[in-house]
């Protein structure tokens, strides 16, 4: 048990809202977290070791949709959020929280690098009386026997001098519905005492607080999640192209099963799986079940398929144009509408739509993108060889110079009448031009 005078001191800081809080790693999850525990009334320090972003902050300019230049202002103005590079400042931070990436190695292992780097950062300050939080999403396990592991290397003990904790993120970017505060939060900590902890901080920041019984059940929680997610979207991709070739419109019978008012939720067909959860996190759970050499059938199927979706979706765009243009795809000029993975972000990991580029091109074509929220082609871990491309302005004149159009992200801002007059051919992966009623004989669907 910890010394109930290191235990007490903390969480009366916490309840009175006089503990500082350093958030690590101020991207998609780490500033909206940062930004809604200052609204909440603690001071907090932002680490990133992107000077970049510091200097972005400073200037109250954000660079994720999730959080407005005027929150920054706001915050910052009333002195509850600062940001910096230099990690000696953890020593006055009361509760520290890691949001830092859990990418996959090129052989999808977890690649825990970032976690144990900022672990040993911590570890550098680490002093009595502190909570240290994780965030990333990772294998059950993780928390207790790599983050805690590395801290208590210092010679502090976790739940005695210090404690620690799990809180899995739920960030969904570019949803208008639900925000970080409003989100519930599913908190776990090493001991009874650093879970009271972890409901208390959380607590005063989100609406609602939903504790569990160990980090490693917090852990597998947020894989739960997304592994759901995962091997439904796998199973209408299937069946996608099971349909197609028979014909059926895969859409249509989605729209037609979701009237059931029960046993029966509506998922959809894509180009692919993108973003920073679902093309990743299940393959932490079936790294981490080798180790009780037991098979994870349905996660690595879903993973096949959902990965299999892009080279599908360009054979019909191949297909497409030897049929309506007599045109093969070597020879032909293709535009992707929609570089971001999902609508109405500019949050492009693990996009689908860069994995259609590169195959577009690796059979002879030639691509280029429009999209309303990417102007230009950042760098990135997988596709180098496309960084500093930009987004093309979408006009008449432009699409006559295309031989089809791809569809892959349906962002609203997009001007599909247009589309729909202008382009001479368009493979619809999104199903857009029917929920609008612009369907076509030039509109074919993948």
């Amino acid at each position: 048990m910890a010394s109930s005078t290191i235990f007490d001191a903390l969480l009366n800081k916490i309840e009175t809202r006089t503990a500082r809080a350093g958030i690590i790693g101020l991207g998609y999850v780490g500033l909206p977290l940062a930004i809604a525990i200052a609204r909440s009334g603690f001071a907090v320090t932002g680490f990133d070791i992107d000077p970049k972003k510091i200097v972005s902050l400073e200037a109250s300019r954000s660079y994720i949709d999730a959080v407005t230049g005027r929150d920054l202002s706001i915050e910052i103005e009333a002195g509850r959020f600062s940001a910096t590079t230099e990690f000696a400042a953890l020593s006055a931070c009361d509760v520290i929280v890691i949001c830092v990436p859990t990418p996959l190695t090129k052989h999808r292992d977890p690649d825990l690098s970032f976690v144990e780097a900022t672990s040993h950062s911590i570890a550098k300050h680490l002093r009595t009386g502190q909570l240290v939080v994780l965030e990333s999403t990772t294998y059950p396990g993780t928390t207790d026997d790599i983050v805690k592991v590395i801290l208590e290397k210092t010679g502090l003990v976790s739940g005695v001098d210090f404690f620690v904790g799990f809180s899995p993120e739920r960030e969904d970017p570019g949803n208008q519905h639900y925000h970080t505060a409003t989100i519930p939060k599913v908190v776990a900590g090493d001991g009874v005492d650093a879970l009271e902890l972890m409901k208390c901080f959380y607590g005063a920041a989100v609406k609602t607080v939903v504790p569990v019984s160990s980090n490693a059940t917090a852990e597998a929680v947020k894989l739960t999640e997304n592994i759901f997610r995962s091997v439904n979207i796998a199973l209408v991709n299937e069946l996608k192209t099971v349909y197609a070739a028979m014909g059926i419109d895969v859409w249509e019978v989605i729209d037609a099963a979701k009237t059931k008012p029960f046993g029966y939720m509506p998922f959809y067909p894509g180009p692919g799986l993108g973003g920073h959860c679902i093309p990743i996190d299940p393959f932490y759970l079936t790294w981490k079940s080798r180790e009780y050499e037991l098979p994870t059938r349905f996660i690595e199927l879903a993973g096949e398929i959902n990965s299999a979706m892009p080279r599908y979706v360009v054979g019909k765009l191949a297909e497409a144009l030897d049929i309506r243009a007599g045109k093969a795809l070597s020879r032909s000029r293709v535009l992707v509408i929609g570089l971001a993975y999902k609508k109405n972000v500019a949050d492009i990991r693990e996009s689908p739509s860069l994995r259609l580029i590169e195959i577009i091109e690796e059979r002879g074509g030639k691509a280029d993108y429009h999209d309303p929220h990417v102007a230009e082609i950042p760098s990135t871990r997988e596709y180098q060889a496309l960084k500093g491309r930009r987004s093309i302005a979408l006009t008449a004149e432009q699409l006559a110079g295309y031989d089809v159009v791809l569809i892959a992200t349906d962002h609203d801002q997009i001007d599909y009448a247009l589309l729909a007059k202008s382009a001479l051919l368009i493979v619809d992966t999104r199903n857009v031009f029917a929920r609008l009623n612009l369907a076509a004989d030039h509109i074919l669907k993948a």
